[in-house]
């Protein structure tokens, strides 16, 4: 299959939506909010426009993911500009052929052209550690409790990260908005019923559960 990378560009933003909706429904909880969060994400001063990719099958969005500015932060209080991405969304009838592994290639190459050191994201290790990604532990890299969730995944785009004491990732509140707004929003979207599959709890599990 030929899969096409480009940005996104405006006239893009409503297909992209309706790709992370497809993406993402039912698969963290019961419907999904992701479609609202890229709708919101452009907007936002974190947003990193020139890491926000389409593929194309064909001429058709089939997949998307957007990247926002993040940092580490050590115990003395020294700062290192990091990169997260999310969402990153495939097409239901395009998942497993290979359309969400070239977007993360691409855009994690991307990134380190920007001369960022490294990514980190919450996300399932099923889904993310094929691509390189390591638990946060193994880099010295914590969430802002000093716990390493099971969850929390990180990519070195160095390929020499030294572990020196303990860095806490601080995400962008980019990833913080209004459930109400996000129902509001979905509504403008074809009705679609919402259901329960085994993915939502191995999900809250991995986020819940934490690496001693």
């Amino acid at each position: 299959m030929d899969i096409t990378i480009r940005l996104e560009e405006p006239a893009d933003y409503r297909r992209v939506e309706e790709v992370q909706r497809d993406a993402f429904w039912d698969h963290h909880a019961p419907g999904c909010d992701e479609h609202y969060l890229a709708h919101c994400m452009r907007s936002h001063p974190d947003f990193i426009p020139e890491l926000d990719f389409v593929a194309l099958v064909d001429g058709e969005i089939v997949g998307n993911i957007m990247y926002a500015k993040a940092a580490l932060q050590n115990e003395q209080g020294e700062r290192i500009p990091i990169v997260s991405f999310g969402p990153v969304g495939t097409r239901k009838s395009f998942q497993r052929k290979g359309v969400g592994t070239a977007l993360i290639r691409h855009s994690l190459q991307k990134a380190r052209d920007m001369g960022y050191p490294m990514v980190v994201i919450y996300g399932y290790p099923h889904d993310y550690c094929k691509h390189g990604f390591v638990g946060s532990k193994s880099l010295g890299i914590s969430d802002t409790e000093g716990r390493f969730p099971v969850a929390l995944l990180a990519y070195d785009l160095t390929g020499n990260w030294k572990v020196d004491g303990n860095w806490k990732y601080i995400t962008s509140d980019i990833y913080l908005f209004d459930s109400d707004a996000a129902q509001a929003f979905d509504a403008t979207f074809p009705p679609r019923e919402k259901g329960y599959h085994t993915s939502q709890e191995e999900f809250r599990i991995a986020c819940q559960a934490y690496v001693d």
